[in-house]
């Protein structure tokens, strides 16, 4: 039997759905339109990418700061030593340290959200491989997580930088907001994701680089989004 809030989003949605291509603002607006939760719900873009994965030269991965962050609280830890310690907490780190840090990951410790490694415990840190891979949290040069300024990396952390990266079903998916976000911070966020996407393009693609683009809160329907609707609102 449908629930009364299924009920709702079902009569809300009809039509908008089973490929049927909106705006990009009609469908923040769907969205915002279902009956609320208990909680902050999450917005989530999903990006169809035109490459071939199989290809070395063709994985799209980058940074961005979205320009109203992301509005959930990420944990960092700080792999470092000496004075780099006390300065990656003072600028928010919530764990810094060097091997007891390590050996509590290794033991198993997984309560953060990024990883930030100064070069020179890349060598302990690769260790951590088979905790810290399957999870997508081992720091890399690329994404600004290996660098010999730790604080500066949790600032933007903190601040709304997010990675992107290609998945192995040629996806991007990423986190852009919460529902409780002004349409037009969305929209911001979004347009600035996919600007980042697109300069991210590798030399080798060809054709068609981004193939679809979707877009769904957590406990909410989902929406494909007409591409062009990102250049005019």
């Amino acid at each position: 039997m449908l629930s009364k809030r299924f009920k709702v989003i079902e009569k809300l949605i009809e039509g908008k759905q089973d490929g049927v291509i909106v705006t990009l603002a009609e469908a923040i607006d769907l969205l915002k339109k279902c009956p609320p939760l208990k909680f902050d719900q999450s917005v989530d873009i999903s990006l169809k990418m035109g490459v071939d994965i199989k290809k070395a030269d063709q994985q799209v991965r980058g940074t961005v700061s979205l320009p109203y962050g992301t509005g959930k609280t990420i944990k960092v830890i700080v792999f470092a030593k000496g004075d780099a310690v006390k300065q990656a907490l003072d600028a928010g780190a919530d764990y810094a340290g060097g091997d007891d840090l390590i050996e509590k990951v290794k033991n198993g410790w997984v309560d953060f959200d990024v990883v930030v490694s100064t070069p020179e415990f890349m060598r302990e840190v690769g260790k951590l491989g088979k905790v810290l891979g399957p999870r997508g949290l081992m720091p890399t040069p690329k994404a600004g997580t290996v660098t010999n300024d730790p604080s500066k990396a949790i600032k933007e952390l903190k601040a709304g930088k997010i990675e992107f990266k290609i998945d192995k079903n040629g996806l991007i998916n990423n986190m852009v907001g919460k529902l409780s976000f002004k349409a037009e911070e969305l929209i911001e966020n979004i347009k600035m994701l996919v600007l980042a996407i697109n300069r991210a393009k590798p030399s080798g693609a060809k054709g068609v680089y981004i193939k679809s683009l979707a877009i769904s809160s957590t406990m909410g329907p989902g929406f494909k989004i007409d591409i062009q609707s990102l250049v005019t609102p």
